[in-house]
């Protein structure tokens, strides 16, 4: 069995890895792997998110915030850039301009877990890989035809879903498939259906309304008794709308994204337990972004965004994998493979019909990696019952910015049948992305005020710099983990694992000011502001933009300039992540039926320093960023075709480092019910009934004050305005 995290098969992991089966998806009532991987408390839950503020309005930065209406894995809130999403250990397209990938597009009623490692990976997977790596595993043997049909809603209002779900399967002596299915509808929250948000300007909303139709299939079959064909392939299409007033206007946005996703391999079964594979994965994805501005006083409309973030990825590989030594603990083995990636994105203005932003990128690479078992049970001793290490080794070599290596050291040790350590340091790295290097550079002046600057004069205006960096360079980072697996063989169903992570990254691609409203207001961005800069810093500005926009309504004047802030992407100097993660579950007999008691946290703190010599900056426990704390615990209780559970959810606050004032924790609670009736060959069997309840205390999120009237006055990027949600969803098995 492969397993994520090494390309060994049955290999050995040195790192900690987070699966959660369908069984467990069921249990605690996740109905889209985007609620699966938002419940995780190692992922930040800003990123791509359909619950984070549209339109980048709070100031959260570009690749904090909504544009798709998918979900995307941002393990250890470095970026949905730097966390690798897998379908069956093949790469996905990537997404907008920010290289989300869209985990929620993929039926859940075809996983058969989600397998997550929280480490770099980069020397296993190449790029990207830099916080770690998701896995989606479908189900490889279904048997029947699923029917399944959920509506729920909020009751403070909004967010009414209709979803409707088909699954079929089957499996000859040969082979087998398995296709699904899934069509939902789901109405927007409008700011005046909450309290803390009614007075944004109507009909603002902070939830958008979408339509989803995504279609999976997957395919293994036999030819003869040593080869073996599998094809995976997703189709998807996400409809969304969603309003938001800005600069006096209302922006009406029905974004369209539509993904497709295609990936063929062949197996070839040689002797001496060999094997030889190739494979292809491509991938596309379409994001057309449509907003027409109305002047809500006259009903007047204008035609104000029509463009299309256009990503198309190509991943072809060979590789090999068998044993290359018999030793007294089993066998060693190998896995060895190359291969050619290439990247394309395009940022078409279907308006002027030119592309805005073009970029491509490819890359050749090779890999080896070696699991060598040395204590096993066949050769235990005193003190050793396990011992193994492993070893990893990448190169790629980049049309753009040349050759990048990588490696990984591993050591798993287990003294007795009841402990296990692990042990990892490695070295990762990530392309900027291609919007971060082709985007147009531009030179904006406005108002003071709108950068958040006061007491400066009426006629003063400030310049803001901003835009890609075609001089980027690869991002580079150090990691190293640590773990503790307690699992005593005399407590049955008990595990526990503690384990430790450091991310040490040079050279991140920044943007500087995520939250241009407070450029002159926050202390944090002053090392980006030149105040009064001289007229020939002005020109110099202006000569190097590929574009100048005067937006306050006065003629230029570079006597009047009180401000000039660089937001200009970056290669920071450093930025680390580092913590603590703590899970555990406990499953035994309790009366009649079983309970089982599950739980895991995360604490990590994290910073950032732009440039050498320079001060660090705190992100954990900021406002927009990761909290310092995030836990989910709860209880499942199983009494024949009857399921129980109830999951607490913590994240701590976050400092709003503008009024340098902490906000307040947000605690909820989610219960699910759940019956399934018998049998599918016993009458009135094969039903499945689940009511379930998040938020159940309709605990609104906490507030902050933001700068602008605009805004949503809390962190979409940690809270949810969602409130109490409840579903009722049915389904029948044939």
């Amino acid at each position: 069995m492969q397993v994520t995290g090494t390309r060994v098969k049955g290999g050995t992991v040195p790192s900690p890895v987070v699966v959660l089966d369908a069984e467990r998806i069921r249990e605690e009532g996740f109905h889209d792997l985007g609620e699966v991987v938002r419940s995780i408390p190692q992922n930040f839950t800003g990123g791509q998110n359909p619950g984070v503020t549209s339109g980048n309005l709070a100031g959260a930065g570009l690749a904090n915030q909504n544009i798709t209406g998918g979900s995307s894995l941002n393990l250890r809130g470095l970026g949905p850039d730097a966390t690798l999403t897998l379908l069956n250990g093949r790469r996905m397209a990537y997404g907008t301009a920010v290289q989300a990938v869209d985990i929620s597009a993929i039926p859940v009623e075809a996983v058969s877990r989600v397998e997550i490692v929280a480490d770099g990976a980069s020397a296993i997977y190449g790029s990207d890989a830099v916080a770690g790596v998701g896995n989606v595993v479908l189900k490889r043997e279904y048997e029947g035809v699923t029917l399944g049909a959920r509506y729920g809603a909020a009751t403070e209002g909004g967010l009414g879903t209709r979803e409707y779900t088909a699954t079929a399967g089957t499996t000859w002596g040969s082979g087998g498939l398995i296709a699904t299915y899934k069509s939902a509808s789901v109405d927007p929250i409008r700011a005046a259906d909450r309290d803390y948000t009614a007075r944004l300007v109507p009909p603002t909303s902070i939830y958008p309304g979408s339509e989803l139709g995504s279609a999976l299939l997957s395919l293994h079959q036999s030819i003869g008794s040593r080869v073996e064909f599998t094809l995976d392939a997703l189709r998807t299409r996400r409809e969304q709308s969603y309003d938001f007033f800005l600069l006096g206007m209302n922006t009406h946005a029905t974004p369209r994204t539509t993904t497709s996703f295609v990936a063929p391999a062949i197996e070839v079964f040689l002797a001496n337990d060999w094997s030889l594979s190739a494979g292809a994965a491509l991938g596309r994805d379409r994001h057309r972004q449509y907003q027409v501005r109305q002047n809500l006083g006259n009903g007047a409309s204008v035609l104000q965004l029509d463009e299309c973030y256009c990503n198309e990825s190509r991943v072809y590989e060979m590789s090999a994998e068998g044993p290359v030594a018999s030793l007294a603990a089993g066998e060693a083995r190998i896995a060895v493979g190359v291969g050619y990636r290439n990247n394309e994105f395009t940022q078409f203005n279907h308006i002027t019909a030119r592309p805005a932003t073009h970029g491509s990128d490819g890359s050749r690479f090779a890999y080896a990696e070696l699991d060598v078992p040395l204590v096993s049970t066949a050769n235990a001793r005193a003190g050793i019952e396990r011992l193994a290490m492993t070893a990893a080794v990448r190169g790629e070599d980049y049309d753009t910015f040349g050759s990048v290596t990588t490696p990984k050291l591993g050591l798993i040790y287990g003294p007795t049948g009841d402990v296990t350590f692990r042990a990892s340091t490695g070295r990762s790295f990530k392309a900027p992305t291609l919007f971060e290097r082709n985007y147009m550079s531009f030179v904006q002046l406005e108002a003071p005020p709108y950068f958040g600057g006061t007491g400066f004069p009426a006629d003063a205006s400030a310049m803001y710099f901003g835009g890609g960096n075609p001089d980027l360079e690869a991002e580079r980072a150090r990691t190293w983990s640590a773990s503790m697996a307690f699992h005593p063989r005399a407590l049955p169903g008990f595990e526990a694992e503690l384990s430790w992570f450091h991310i040490d990254f040079t050279n991140r691609v920044k943007q500087p000011i995520t939250v241009a409203s407070q450029a002159l207001r926050d202390p944090v961005y002053r090392q980006f502001i030149t105040d009064a800069p001289s007229a020939e810093m002005q020109q110099r500005a202006i000569e190097l933009a590929d574009g100048f926009y005067n937006r306050t309504g006065l003629p230029y004047d570079p006597a009047k300039v009180v401000a000039l802030i660089d937001g200009r992407n970056l290669n920071a100097s450093r930025q680390t992540a580092r913590g603590v993660d703590l899970s555990g579950s406990w499953r035994f007999t309790a009366g009649a039926g079983e309970l089982t008691l599950r739980g895991a946290a995360s604490w990590m703190e994290s910073t950032e320093q732009m440039r050498a010599g320079e001060s660090h900056r705190d992100l954990a426990g900021t406002l927009f960023n990761p909290p310092k704390l995030r836990a989910r615990a709860g209880a499942v209780w199983d009494l024949g075709g009857f399921t129980a559970s109830t999951f607490a959810n913590y994240s701590d606050g976050v400092t709003d480092t503008a009024a340098d004032r902490k906000g307040g924790s947000f605690t909820t609670l989610d219960m699910t019910l759940r019956y399934a009736i018998g049998r599918r060959n016993e009458a009135g069997a094969g039903m499945q009934f689940e009511l379930t309840a998040q938020n159940l205390f309709n605990r609104a999120p906490p507030l902050f004050t933001p700068l602008r009237d605009y805004a949503p006055p809390y962190d979409s990027t940690n809270y949810s305005p969602v409130g109490r949600y409840l579903s009722l969803s049915v389904s029948r098995q044939f």
